[in-house]
C-alpha cells in the first residue's frame, strides 16, 4: 500500500543575524517531519503563501493534516481586541492555517492540530482563547516549562469515553508544555476530552476522532515516550483509509 502523504502546516523564520539579515525562510521544526517518517508517513511541508488557489492546490495533493505550533491567535477571530500579555501575532499566518484546516475538513482528511494547531482548531470552529494564563480566574499550574523539549512536566486527564482515551488506551498520560494560551469555550461540534489537574483543557476531538488537537507537543516527545506516536501512526491510518 501507497504511504500517504502528511502535509505539515508551514511557518517563516527571519535571519536575525549572518550574511543574510532579514532573509525570510520557509520552515517547520524537524520533529514533525521525523514523527511523520517514524511512523509511517511521507511528509510534507506545505510552505506559508497568502494565495488562497495555491493554498486549496496545496491541501489537495496531502491525505492527512498537521497543524504545527507558532504565534498566538488573532483575537479578533474570536471577538475580542489584543491585552497586554497576549504574544507575537500573524494574522497572515492565521488565513492560512484557516483554509489549510477548511479544505482538508472539505475533503474529509483526518487533522492532527498541535499547540497553536489545536487552538486554531477550536477557534475555527467558533471556540475562543485565554489570551495569557493569567487571565484565566482559577488557580492554575504552570503550562510552559520553557526548557528540555521531551521532559514530561504535566499530567493530564482524558475523558473516558473519548476517541483520545481509546487511542492511548489509558486514562492518565505524561506530557510536556510549551503554551501560554488557555482553550476557554469550545468550538462547536468539538469535545473538550483531555484536561489538565488545574481544569485547563488540554485536548479537543470532534465525534469521530478525524479532527482532533492536543495543547501538548507530541514530536518533541515521539523519540523519547513511544507511547506519543500513536497519534502519528493514528493520523498516518485514517490518512490510508481516505487517501
Amino acid at each position: 500500500m501507497t504511504k500517504p502523504i502528511i502535509g505539515i502546516s508551514g511557518s517563516r523564520i527571519i535571519d536575525q543575524q549572518g550574511p543574510l539579515p532579514g532573509y525570510r525562510r520557509s520552515y517547520v521544526n524537524e520533529d514533525y517531519v521525523n514523527a511523520v517518517i517514524q511512523n509511517g508517513g511521507i511528509p510534507y511541508v506545505i510552505p506559508f503563501n497568502e494565495d488562497p488557489e495555491v493554498t486549496i492546490a496545496q491541501v489537495a495533493t496531502v491525505d492527512g493534516l498537521i497543524l504545527s505550533g507558532g504565534h498566538d491567535i488573532d483575537p479578533r477571530l474570536y471577538g475580542e481586541e489584543s491585552l497586554p500579555q497576549i504574544g507575537e501575532i500573524w494574522p497572515q499566518r492565521d488565513a492560512f492555517d484557516l483554509l489549510l484546516l477548511k479544505e482538508a475538513e472539505k475533503r474529509h482528511r483526518p487533522v492532527l492540530g498541535i499547540c497553536r494547531g489545536a487552538q486554531l482548531l477550536n477557534v475555527a470552529h467558533g471556540g475562543s482563547l485565554y489570551q495569557d494564563i493569567s487571565y484565566r480566574d482559577e488557580p492554575t499550574l504552570k503550562h510552559s516549562q520553557g526548557h528540555t523539549t521531551n521532559l514530561e512536566t504535566q499530567t493530564i486527564i482524558l475523558a473516558s469515553d473519548s476517541y483520545l482515551a481509546s487511542l492511548f488506551g489509558e486514562e492518565q498520560l505524561s506530557v510536556n508544555s510549551f503554551h501560554h494560551q488557555l482553550i476557554k469555550t469550545v468550538g462547536k461540534d468539538l469535545h473538550p476530552v483531555a484536561k489538565a489537574k488545574d481544569g485547563v483543557i488540554e485536548a479537543i476531538e470532534n465525534g469521530d476522532g478525524s479532527v482532533l488537537g492536543v495543547q501538548w507537543h507530541p514530536e518533541m516527545l515521539h523519540s523519547s515516550d513511544q507511547k506519543m506516536n500513536k497519534l502519528f501512526s493514528d493520523l498516518i491510518t485514517k490518512s490510508m483509509k481516505e487517501g
